[in-house]
Formats: structure tokens, C-alpha cells, sequence
């Protein structure tokens, strides 16, 4: 088995070397002023890479679109006419960067929600690989509030959908359609995106926050 180098270069334009870490979330002090100051090798998802300690915004933003594009699970959540709070687990397809969510027409998010409402959305980011399967890893999250546009069962049909949107619907033909359309708005809040999982473990560096647009 290769011996790993005893020092690693960390980019050719600092041109400088800092002794290879020898455990688990070692971190290097970085050459240059900028807003990551620290970078770590990351051995716990199954790969060995070197990861900024703190994404830059252009990299957490990416990152965003890209975890919320694989996954398919969200928590959304509002308060109703009689101000109560209320939440539930929804499979969503993402398009054009909105999330569409098909429901029943007689569910409570159909009666309840209504174009242009503002919804809390939630998405759980699975993290740590096999790890997670032996260890207490909670996911990664991504928070936004979203507004909602509704499409109601009269206005669309079937066939005239995406594929991606009739994946989220009941396999009998007959059952009427509704759509919501989730658009995210402010800024994304996130906790453990874009980071090393011994990262997670610091609040300072796994929160980050960018805006939706």
C-alpha cells in the first residue's frame, strides 16, 4: 500500500505545503486571506477529499440547487385561517427551480394553501454515507420560506405534464390532479451543506445562509 506524502501542495498558485494531516479532521492554516481559513481532508464519506471549511457563497449556492435537485423529500409547513401551525412531509419534483408537489384536491394543503401564501420548506440532506448506517448522523438541512402557486385540478390534465411531474402522481388514471408550486424566496438558511461532516459538529462553520436567486 502507498505511503501517503508527508506534505501536500494545496494549489499551485500559493505555492506553498503544510504537513499532512495524520487524523480525522486535521485542518491546515490557508495561504491566502480570504474568507475560508481553514481547509480539511474529509475521510468519512467514503472519499478522500480536501473541502474549504467554509463554502464560499458562490459554492454553498450551487451546492444548494444541486442537493435540492437529487432529493425528493421536503417538510413544508404554514398556519392556517385559524392560526394554527401546521406541517407534513411532501415528495416534490424540481423544475425550473420551483418545487412542484402534487396533492389530493380534498387534502387539507389544497383546501388550506392558496396562490401567492407563503410556506416554510424544509429538506433533509442524508449525510456521512455508510457511516450513518453505524452512527448518529443527522442530515444536513436546507430552510427557505417559498411562495405558492396553485394548480387546480380543472386547469391541467395528464398528459399535458411533465415527466417529471407525473412521476409524483396516483397510478389510477381517473384520480383528479392538484399541483403546488413551491418558489423559493429570501435566502436559504443550511446547516451542513457544503461541509465536512467534523465540521458538522460547529455551528460557526456548518450554518451558512445565500440568497434563493
Amino acid at each position: 500500500m502507498a505511503r501517503a506524502p508527508d506534505r501536500v501542495e494545496r494549489d499551485e498558485a500559493a505555492s506553498q505545503t503544510w504537513p499532512m494531516p495524520r487524523s480525522r479532521g486535521d485542518r491546515w492554516p490557508c495561504s491566502r486571506a480570504t474568507e475560508i481559513d481553514t481547509v480539511t481532508v474529509d475521510t468519512f464519506e467514503g472519499e478522500v477529499r480536501i473541502m474549504s471549511a467554509r463554502p464560499t457563497p458562490s459554492d454553498l449556492a450551487t451546492e444548494v440547487w444541486r442537493d435540492i435537485a437529487k432529493r425528493s423529500f421536503a417538510v413544508i409547513a404554514h398556519v392556517n385561517d385559524e392560526g394554527e401551525p401546521r406541517s407534513s412531509g411532501v415528495v416534490y419534483a424540481l423544475i425550473d427551480h420551483s418545487l412542484f408537489v402534487a396533492v389530493a384536491p380534498d387534502s387539507w394543503k389544497a383546501r388550506a394553501l392558496q396562490t401567492g401564501d407563503q410556506v416554510s420548506v424544509t429538506v433533509p440532506v442524508p449525510r456521512g454515507g455508510l457511516l450513518a448506517m453505524l452512527l448518529p448522523i443527522p442530515p444536513a438541512t436546507i430552510s427557505f420560506h417559498a411562495r405558492v402557486t396553485v394548480h387546480r385540478a380543472e386547469a391541467m390534465t395528464r398528459s399535458s405534464l411533465p415527466k417529471e411531474l407525473r412521476r409524483l402522481l396516483p397510478e389510477t388514471e381517473g384520480s383528479p390532479i392538484c399541483m403546488l408550486e413551491l418558489t423559493p424566496e429570501g435566502r436559504f438558511l443550511t446547516y451542513g451543506i457544503g461541509v465536512s461532516l467534523p465540521a458538522m459538529r460547529d455551528p460557526a462553520i456548518a450554518a451558512g445562509h445565500v440568497p434563493t436567486g
